[in-house]
């Protein structure tokens, strides 16, 4: 195993030099290609510019963009000469770029587009250190005039990659030495989290970290030179650049699309890709995209689709009883489950096959022929989302991971997916559960989820007290998400220690399940489930607005404003018996787990804001974001 990224890339490069490494939209709008020999050209090129310039082994260079190939060159080319890269995407406030690009000395940050260069000029009092610009995208005069008044030299990707060609000419052999020169313990990047609990914490992550996870993966999510991988993630993220390693090392193609259901489709369609990976947020659009569909075509295809998923959901949650294929916390005799399900399985096995052609089908073949499966992670994936894709006969496998450890700790494998687990870790990673007097607790029991291994980060960049809290003396770090160990050392995740409410009453509520099920309903597109030192839960829901207003039409309610329509006393009833029917004992949640108020939002919560940039709520600001919603849920 090589010891760097950049090494690795190398090794592909020479085993498959004339297969595609990244597609790309071209100005055209269709696809173009680099081969793994250009793109280590491309690389080699960049990194020599780099040195052109004057930046040095163990620097850090600011890279500020969203997906684009020009992306994966930058990155790869400032590991290759020994520097690590910043990352963050265009999303990113100036705020927060003022904080981690000053923290992390950047001299030198790379930007997309014009509007990013705006930006950091921006708060470049801010940046004592900043030096130079280079930017993707050509700008206007004005944008190269304001860097000029700042004292920033402004270049462009075109220009340093020219830079490097010329200094490879002129010194053969430097940056290929340079290359060469790396060590597993360099540090690659440092991440800075957007974090759901405040200031950004810059997670240093070495090549031994992301290397480690290169030495198993590839079995569990197996692609052949020249397959392809559609890649929405966002590029900056820990969970994408894995995925990108894992996709490199097997000589598969990386094919740059967006999270947008339209554009997914279309790219699906010109590139017929093997594997996805993304968000939980992805599949839940894909699949509540399908049961819309479903709905709207009405009749007989309404009516068959619902009978036939029915049938496969029920068929699946036979076959993984039959065949161990759910998370188990303790041996159980097979005999009685083949006597009591195998006449079941049986008889809906050929049903099963009949909804596969019917209906099935015509939903794959939108995903492409070469379709073979999608890998879900960066969140829960909610278990009605999970049954709907195994059902139907599309493999989707969820994982586990933090920034902290690069990411992947663990995965359900493509071979042998076990439902309702996350995949044991992978090889030469462990993991524990600890008790709250720091005991290890046994297979079953819930407890907090430590890891230790290859893949956990060096450190929090400049916080070495905040590093102590984390990893303690053994090396073990404490990722802050409550789990449980199955029997067969798959881990089962049960939310965060920091996310958990307490009742008035001294009761323990996890809201991420309960979340997941409200989520379940058609008429809901988010929730948060609330109620800390309260008597009882309450949630903020931001309701589905195109299904509400489908169901206002049915019911004939008239309204001025969507936002009145939220107030209709037939709406919150609708709200009030969903509620009911999804957070019940039946469904296994306890009484002080029930819903027992509720208000409507009329605005979708938004990264930034309420969402961190993984689609996760922070839950620390809705206090202060819906303080007025909330007062009166609790009155």
């Amino acid at each position: 195993m090589e010891q760097t990224v950049p090494k690795m890339l190398k090794d592909s490069a020479g085993k498959w030099p004339e297969i595609p490494a990244q597609y790309f939209k071209n100005t055209a709008g269709t696809f173009s290609f680099f081969t793994y020999k250009e793109l280590l050209e491309k690389v080699l090129d960049f990194g020599a510019g780099l040195l052109s310039l004057g930046i040095k082994r163990e620097e850090n260079v600011g890279l500020i963009s969203d997906n684009r190939y020009e992306w994966l060159q930058s990155s790869l080319g400032i590991m290759a000469i020994g520097a690590a890269d910043v990352p963050r995407g265009c999303d990113a406030s100036e705020k927060d770029l003022a904080y981690i690009l000053a923290f992390a000395d950047c001299k030198t940050v790379i930007a997309e587009n014009a509007a990013q260069v705006l930006k950091i000029i921006g708060i470049k009092e801010s940046l004592p250190a900043l030096k130079r610009l280079i930017c993707f995208e050509s700008v206007g005069e004005d944008v190269a005039r304001q860097c000029k008044k700042a004292k920033t030299d402004l270049l462009f990707f075109g220009d340093v990659t020219a830079l490097g060609v010329d200094y490879r000419a002129k010194h053969p052999g430097k940056v290929e030495a340079e290359l060469e020169k790396g060590t597993a313990e360099d540090i690659a990047c440092i991440i800075f989290t957007s974090g759901t609990t405040g200031e950004p914490k810059g997670v240093m992550l070495c090549h031994r970290n992301f290397m480690a996870q290169l030495d198993e993966l590839p079995e569990r999510i197996n692609l052949n030179p020249g397959e392809r991988a559609l890649c929405v993630l966002p590029v900056w993220h820990a969970f994408e650049r894995a995925c990108e390693y894992i996709i490199l090392i097997q000589g598969a193609a990386l094919c740059y699309s967006k999270p947008i259901g339209s554009i997914m489709l279309a790219d699906f369609q010109a590139l017929n890709p093997q594997v996805i990976p993304a968000v939980p947020r992805v599949f839940e659009a894909l699949y509540e995209g399908i049961c819309r569909a479903m709905r709207k075509a009405g009749g007989i295809v309404f009516i068959l689709f619902g009978f036939f998923t029915d049938v496969a959901v029920l068929h699946t949650h036979i076959d993984r009883i039959l065949f161990n294929k759910n998370a188990r916390f303790k041996k159980t005799p097979q005999a009685p489950k083949w006597i009591l399900l195998v006449l079941p399985w049986l008889l809906l096995y050929p049903l099963k096959l009949l909804g596969g052609l019917i209906i099935f089908k015509k939903i794959r073949i939108k995903l492409g022929n070469a379709f073979r499966g999608a890998v879900s992670g960066g969140g829960a994936l909610p278990p009605v989302v999970d049954d709907f894709f195994a059902a139907v006969g599309i493999k989707l496998v969820e994982g586990y991971g933090l920034t902290e450890t690069a990411p992947v700790v663990s995965v359900r494998p493509f071979y042998r997916p076990i439902f309702g687990t996350v995949g044991s870790p992978i090889r030469g990673v462990e993991a524990r559960i600890v008790g709250e007097h720091g005991e290890t607790l046994p297979a079953g029991h819930k407890g907090v989820v430590q890891i230790r291994g290859a893949i956990v980060m060096k450190g929090y960049y400049k916080k070495p007290d905040l590093t102590a809290k984390v990893i303690d003396k053994d090396g073990w770090f404490n990722t802050g998400d409550l789990g449980m160990l199955t029997i067969d050392n798959e881990l089962v995740l049960r939310g965060r220690i920091k996310d958990t409410i307490v009742l008035r009453g001294g009761e323990n509520v996890e809201p991420l399940p309960i979340e997941m099920k409200i989520n379940e309903s058609r008429f809901v597109f988010q929730s948060v489930v609330v109620g800390q030192d309260q008597k009882y839960l309450a949630a903020l829901i931001v309701p589905s607005e195109e299904e509400v207003k489908a169901f206002a039409a049915e019911k004939g309610i008239a309204y001025d404003s969507y936002e009145k329509l939220l107030r209709n006393a037939e709406v919150k009833k609708l709200f009030d018996a969903e509620l009911a029917s999804l957070v019940n004992g039946k469904n296994g949640f306890k009484l002080f787990e029930r819903i027992n108020a509720f208000a409507l939002l009329a605005k979708a919560f938004e990264p930034g804001v309420e969402l961190s940039a993984k689609q996760e709520i922070m839950r620390f600001k809705i206090p202060e974001l819906y303080a007025k919603e909330l007062h009166a849920l609790f009155r």
